[in-house]
């Protein structure tokens, strides 16, 4: 019990959740957030456009979802897009890989985390977040689909978070892919639950795809965009900077 006890690393800053506080300490706050979403924005502005591969931090090069995950980098920059991960190792190393060793973009948007994430080795062009809300709205904001590969607790807020904003029309109804059947069935089961009790409108399962099929998701998320959106690519004004 002590031996687990002690591994146990408190969090780099467990204040800022924790109810009001003087006005000065949130005013600095406010602006620290702000400073990390506009460094964010600028880094990433001409990243695009993504596609977002999510998943466990916690394969390495031989699981079968880690070497899953390296072929959809591969098929993404095969599309054109840029791959955009968590930026850390696992399936998000997997993902970005694939795309780096394929000629893609590789783009990874890593977290400050009491245990070190070091950024993988396969991004062309990385940021580090020190809140994961803020990582979490820039992951979705430059994306045209997501691929949820098996992951932990925090693969599944990723993917309940993207479905909700699609749900209720806060971001496009972008294809959402879950790969993985064996992993994912369960909860898919559980999302027909809810359809069944009505806590979700049984429309809204469609929303997600589930398989094991790299062929299939890629032609579901390639026809959704064919579909909806002409991709252009977004000037760059010499007045703010904005290298060629």
């Amino acid at each position: 019990m002590e031996k687990d006890f002690e591994r146990i690393i408190p969090a780099k800053d467990p204040f800022y959740l924790a109810g009001p506080t003087p006005r000065v300490y949130e005013l600095v706050f406010a602006w620290h957030v702000f400073v990390e979403f506009m460094k964010a924005f600028r880094t990433l502005h001409f990243a695009g456009p993504c596609i977002t591969v999510f998943g466990s931090a916690r394969f390495d090069e031989y699981n079968q979802y880690y070497i899953a995950a390296r072929e959809f980098g591969k098929r993404i920059a095969a599309l054109g897009f840029t791959t955009m991960t968590g930026g850390g190792p696992g399936i998000m190393e997997a993902a970005n890989r694939g795309a780096f060793e394929s000629g893609g973009t590789s783009v990874g948007c890593n977290i400050k985390l009491p245990y070190e994430q070091r950024p993988n080795l396969y991004v062309n062009r990385t940021i580090t977040f020190e809140h994961f809300f803020a990582r979490k709205v820039v992951l979705v904001k430059y994306s045209y689909a997501f691929i949820i590969l098996p992951g932990g607790f925090g693969t599944m807020d990723e993917f309940f978070e993207t479905l909700t904003l699609v749900q209720t029309k806060s971001i496009e109804q972008f294809p959402i892919v879950l790969f993985g059947i064996k992993y994912y069935q369960p909860l898919m089961d559980y999302l027909h639950l809810m359809a069944n009790k009505g806590t979700i409108k049984k429309a809204d399962l469609d929303l997600v795809l589930l398989t094991d099929d790299h062929d299939h998701a890629m032609r579901h998320i390639h026809t959704y965009i064919n579909t909806n959106y002409k991709v252009k690519p977004r000037k760059r004004l010499w007045w703010l900077f904005e290298k060629r």
